[in-house]
Formats: C-alpha cells, sequence, structure tokens
C-alpha cells in the first residue's frame, strides 16, 4: 500500500479510494481500539499529533506534492479530536494546501456521537466531506460479541446525523463477522440485518470486505480457543447473495472488491443491483471463479 504522507508514525490505514490522497495523521491510533476482530491499531497508544507537526506535513505537501487535490485525516478516528482543534486543522489546509478540493476521515459513531448537529455542519463548511464510518454489522449480537462501540440504532442515528449535516457518507461491512454458517445460522441473520441496515443509512458508498481473522486479534485468540470458526468461501458468498439482496440504495455504490473478497463487485445501485446478484449465483453454482486464497490480504 502506497502512503502519500509525512511524519507518519507506525502502521497508517487507509481506504483504497484515498490512494491518491495526502494522509494527515491528525490522531494516533483509535479511541475505541476494542473491536475484537481488527488489528489495525492494537500496539499503538492514542493520542492527539500536535497541531505544529501537522502544519509542518501540509507544507512539506505543499513543497513537494503540488499536484495535490485530496487529503485523508487518520489514524482511526480523527473527528474524535476536539471541535476546536479540528476546526483549526481544517483552517490551515486552506490555508497552506488552497489546491486542496477535498478532505475526507475515518468517523466512528462514538466520535460522531461526541459532535452536535451545530458543530457537524461547521465542519462541513470548513470543507469536510466524507466520512467513513464502520458499521460491520447490522447486528447488535453481532456487534455486542466483537465489542464494538454502540449499537445498531446508534450508529443509523449518527449515519443520519452526518448526512443531515451534508456530509457524503461511505460504510464498510464486514462478511463472516457471525463466523461459519449457512442459511438459518447466525451468518444469515448478519447478512440480511447488515443490508437493511445499509438501506437504512442509504450511504453514497457501501463496501463489503471479507473477515480476515489476524494474529494479535482478540478474535484470532478465540478462533485459536475453538470458539470462533471462520466462515468458507461458500458461506461468504451466501452472505453477499443474502447482503445484496436487502440492500436498496437510493443512488449509490456497492463494492465488494477489496483484496480480502473472493468474488470482486463494483455495482452501482439500484441499476446494477440484478447483474451483481446474478454475478454472486453464478459463483455460487461453480460458474464463475473466484479470488485466490493467495491474492486475498488484509
Amino acid at each position: 500500500m502506497t502512503l502519500m504522507g509525512f511524519d507518519l508514525e507506525g502502521q497508517v490505514i487507509r481506504p483504497p479510494a484515498e490512494a491518491e490522497s495526502l494522509l494527515l495523521q491528525a490522531t494516533l491510533g483509535c479511541s475505541h481500539n476494542r473491536c475484537a476482530f481488527c488489528p489495525a491499531y492494537k500496539g499503538k497508544r492514542f493520542g492527539f499529533k500536535e497541531p505544529e507537526r501537522l502544519r509542518q506535513a501540509m507544507d512539506h505537501a505543499a513543497r513537494h506534492m503540488p499536484e495535490l487535490r485530496r487529503v485523508f485525516l487518520c489514524d482511526g478516528d480523527a473527528l474524535i479530536l476536539p471541535q476546536a482543534r479540528l476546526e483549526q486543522i481544517l483552517m490551515d489546509i486552506r490555508e497552506r494546501l488552497p489546491q486542496i478540493t477535498r478532505v475526507n476521515a475515518y468517523a466512528n459513531a462514538k466520535a460522531l456521537a461526541r459532535k452536535s448537529d451545530a458543530e457537524l455542519l461547521r465542519l462541513r463548511e470548513l470543507g469536510l466531506s466524507t466520512v467513513y464510518l464502520g458499521l460491520e454489522s447490522g447486528s447488535d449480537a453481532v456487534l455486542s460479541a466483537m465489542d464494538k462501540w454502540g449499537d445498531v440504532a446508534e450508529h443509523l442515528r449518527q449515519a443520519a446525523r452526518a448526512k443531515n449535516a451534508g456530509l457524503k457518507l461511505s460504510v464498510t461491512v464486514l462478511l463472516g463477522l457471525a463466523g461459519l454458517g449457512g442459511a438459518g445460522t447466525a451468518a444469515e441473520t448478519h447478512a440480511k440485518e447488515t443490508g437493511r441496515a445499509l438501506t437504512q443509512m442509504n450511504p453514497e458508498q457501501a463496501s463489503a470486505l471479507a473477515l480476515m481473522v489476524a494474529p494479535g486479534t482478540p478474535l484470532y485468540e478465540r478462533m485459536q480457543r475453538g470458539e470462533f470458526t471462520p466462515q468458507d468461501d461458500h458461506g461468504l458468498l451466501l452472505e453477499l447473495l443474502w447482503l445484496l439482496e436487502e440492500t436498496t440504495l437510493a443512488s449509490g455504490l456497492f463494492f465488494s472488491n477489496h483484496a480480502s473478497n473472493p468474488l470482486r463487485l463494483r455495482l452501482r445501485l439500484p441499476r446494477d443491483k440484478q447483474a451483481g446478484l446474478d454475478a454472486v449465483r453464478q459463483a455460487l453454482a461453480g460458474d464463475a471463479p473466484l479470488v485466490p486464497h493467495a491474492y486475498r490480504r488484509l
């Protein structure tokens, strides 16, 4: 993964769509950092990056990367920053990088809940464009089992508040998060309820990734103890089918093209929904090849 940034500490994660963005590390790690499945920030203590270091990174980009048009605020939940500090970062971007047309950020439900409606609107006015929200599952049972902050209703509430403020919404969900199973199991419930939650959120973009259990996570330890069994490829395809059947977007992109996915789709909903369903059914019937395991990764 290519990272376009300066003065980055430790592992830095960005969405695939931010490949051409300047990475400004406004926070270090994740304020929650307890999700059982997430390996991203387990070794990083949460904190805020000093404003002067961010300004130096902006000035470095202004000198060496004049072609930049986008900025991505990281690490895990930049919106957890105090409002005044976050507003100052956005104003500094305007001053030091006037060519920037879009500023995006990860924003978990916890961070959004700490902002008032007026504060979210102010961030939009200062240039924040898209927030990436990890829903992961539309099942309260799965969210609880994975130690995710907030229930489904809370995620729906915060997604609506972000959209009402004029922010675009990109939502991520995880196939396989309920473990091994087919029809009539928790896996089907997870997939269908996740599709219904996406329909209620109606994001501009929804991305379905496939769970990969990473060493060093609580979920990996559960798997080692025999308390969690990962979903197989057939189950992942069934979940993708159930998820897509239940997902209706007014006008948005639906992706399952992350490197972790066994079947990669890029759809414009509602236009391409039937084509997507047909592609998944062909894969389930063995009439379409899957991505080899050697090419799947986090």
